[in-house]
């Protein structure tokens, strides 16, 4: 019969080889990944934007994307019922550039919360079937950006997910704020490399209007608050009409929030949607963090207990050089700067506020469905 040091050695053993497997088999798709073959053909592009007093943003991001070097494209803004200065920036905006069109929506014709409505409203507006998607609170990194997108749309090509990084900025906020979109990207990314796509992030995410409604568009959804972009990919895409672009000139940044508890509350309405993924999508998610935490949990059990410590040792250096090795290579791939020597701190700190927040999630659902299920 095995003794217990025996059985926590073994745990040991199979996190170990879960946690490398992970770095050398998936995240390395994204860090090893080399540029394939660009489309030549210059498709007409429709930008699609949603704005909701997003006046301050829109100054900053809306005429770099008008002047995009590119040479048929339209620029779709959605204005959900704003009440600041954002009607009039854009009725002086159209005076100027005749391939804007902006579409009102009174709050009265939105009868679902959320972006969803006005999105579906923005898609069925745009002229041309290569739709790209941008927040507008973003800002592109070239006057490249829809000529880059576009260029990884093939004949089968109909979803192209992108990066969508934070912009760099001082104190450990920011850093693990960077960190975990980088994270949510190399997995994303390279499961997609791996013919296994699961989402997409709406700051930088493009399909084609013919897919959209040929998958029923945002119809399941509309009762879901959130998940516009990553459920609607991870019903949509497959192997086939699924390709990425991580091209610099491709990359849409954002300023991340600056105050954890803001953060945590977008972190909530992010993760309340993975419950809603396929069953697959789920166990590729949360696979890599469980095994990360009984990794290190199971490690630190065995030094406390004075048992096989070598081995622990030996098995604790392997694991975080393989880690930081491939983030070492991946964060040089997506041009991120100043997290590597923080990294193995950060990835333990975010699966555990990630855990937190999903718990936090599935305890307040319990709560309103018990209220909910009381009143009927």
């Amino acid at each position: 019969m095995l003794e217990f040091n025996h059985i926590l050695l073994i745990g040991l053993a199979l996190s170990f080889v879960i946690q490398v497997l992970y770095h050398w088999l998936v995240f390395a798709r994204l860090a090893y990944y080399k540029s394939q073959k660009k489309s030549k053909k210059k498709r007409p592009v429709s930008v699609i934007i949603v704005a909701r007093n997003e006046y301050h943003n829109l100054i900053k991001t809306l005429e770099p994307i008008l002047n995009q070097d590119y040479p048929e494209f339209e620029v779709v803004v959605v204005n959900d019922n704003s009440n600041d200065e954002t009607h009039f920036y854009l009725e002086e905006l159209e005076k100027s550039y005749a391939h804007l069109k902006v579409v009102q929506i009174n709050q009265s014709l939105n009868f679902f919360s959320g972006k969803k409505f006005p999105l579906s409203i923005g898609i069925k507006s745009a002229i041309y079937d290569t739709l790209l998607h941008i927040d507008a609170d973003c800002r592109v990194s070239s006057n490249k950006w829809i000529a880059t997108m576009q260029s990884a749309f093939l004949a089968k090509t109909q979803i192209v997910l992108a990066y969508a990084p934070f912009k760099s900025d001082d104190g450990f906020l920011n850093k693990l704020i960077r960190f975990d979109v980088f994270m949510d990207a190399l997995n994303y990314l390279s499961f997609a490399l791996l013919n296994m796509p699961y989402k997409g992030v709406g700051r930088n995410l493009a399909y084609s209007k013919q897919m959209f409604y040929q998958n029923n568009g945002l119809i399941a959804q509309y009762k879901i608050s959130y998940g516009e972009d990553d459920l609607f990919i991870n019903q949509s895409a497959n192997k086939i009409n699924t390709r990425i672009c991580i091209a610099p000139e491709s990359f849409t940044y954002s300023v991340p929030k600056k105050n954890l508890s803001l953060w945590l509350k977008q972190k909530k309405h992010q993760l309340s949607t993975i419950s809603l993924y396929k069953a697959k999508h789920k166990l590729l998610i949360i696979v890599y963090p469980i095994s990360l935490y009984l990794f290190y949990a199971l490690s630190i059990t065995l030094l406390f207990l004075n048992s096989w410590i070598i081995v622990v040792l030996i098995l604790l250096i392997i694991r975080i050089s393989s880690f930081l090795r491939i983030q070492k290579i991946a964060l040089d791939k997506l041009h991120e700067q100043k997290l590597l020597l923080l990294s193995p701190l950060l990835e333990l700190l975010l699966f555990a506020v990630q855990a937190f927040v999903m718990a936090l999630n599935i305890f307040n659902k319990k709560i309103n469905g018990s209220r909910y299920s009381f009143n009927r």
